[in-house]
């Protein structure tokens, strides 16, 4: 079942250790199929260099395991509560990485400073709030899923396609599986350069709104023109 879609997830997990996204096992990818709606994640608490196609776990919208040997990652509620909640998104990400988990934790948005930013995303990567005690206790993964979708009540998800987890960690998105981690690989990089340029100049101010207006339309808006057709 889902054979190909098995091997990209497979080979989207192994991408996150080899470009340095993840630490130990701390990150998992998935994906989804709407035609049958199911959903491939990575198996729970595997080395990324262990990981094999057949390794993957296919889960139901609900979260039954119906393919399989393995237990599914624990992020695994979060994901479905992501995918439910945005139905043009194929893909999601979450890692660990260094400079955006320092945001989260810092419980900062990563303003947007420049250009570099300006092209992937469209404005700051929003920070959610806490979890309650009780929160937590209900369906921890459950409800940072419900969480993140609490913060995107005004935003568009496809145009801003990560978020930071306060006190945790980035989970990004996108059309599939390996757009997921493009998207983490550029949240990481923006996260590094937006913490160096707050120390350089901690008295900068966000890109000005027409030049963040342009680079992200040259790439994303209905006249793009950025690459190949």
């Amino acid at each position: 079942m889902l054979k190909q879609l098995k091997k990209e997830v497979c080979a989207a997990n192994r991408e996150l250790a080899e470009t340095g996204l993840v630490t130990l096992t701390w990150g998992n990818v998935s994906a989804i199929s709407r035609p049958d709606g199911l959903i491939v994640i990575k198996p729970s608490g595997i080395a990324y260099d262990a990981l094999r196609a057949d390794d993957m776990v296919v889960v139901d919208l609900s979260g039954k395991v119906v393919e399989g040997n393995r237990k599914p990652s624990s992020d695994t509620p979060t994901h479905l509560k992501l995918y439910n909640a945005f139905p043009t998104i194929g893909g999601i990400t979450h890692t660990h990485s260094t400079y955006a988990t320092m945001f989260a934790q810092a419980c900062r948005e990563i303003p947007c400073l420049g250009t570099t930013h300006a092209d992937h995303f469209y404005g700051a990567i929003p920070v959610t709030r806490f979890l309650t005690e009780e929160e937590v206790k209900a369906g921890y993964e459950a409800n940072t899923g419900t969480m993140i979708i609490e913060r995107f009540a005004q935003l568009d998800a496809m145009a801003l396609p990560a978020v930071l987890v306060a006190g945790h960690a980035p989970f990004t998105w996108g059309e599939n599986a390996g757009d997921s981690v493009k998207n983490a690989l550029a949240l990481e990089r923006v996260a590094q350069m937006a913490l160096g340029a707050l120390q350089l100049n901690p008295y900068i101010g966000e890109l000005p709104s027409y030049i963040r207006e342009k680079h992200f339309e040259r790439k994303h808006g209905p006249q793009a023109y950025y690459g190949q057709k």
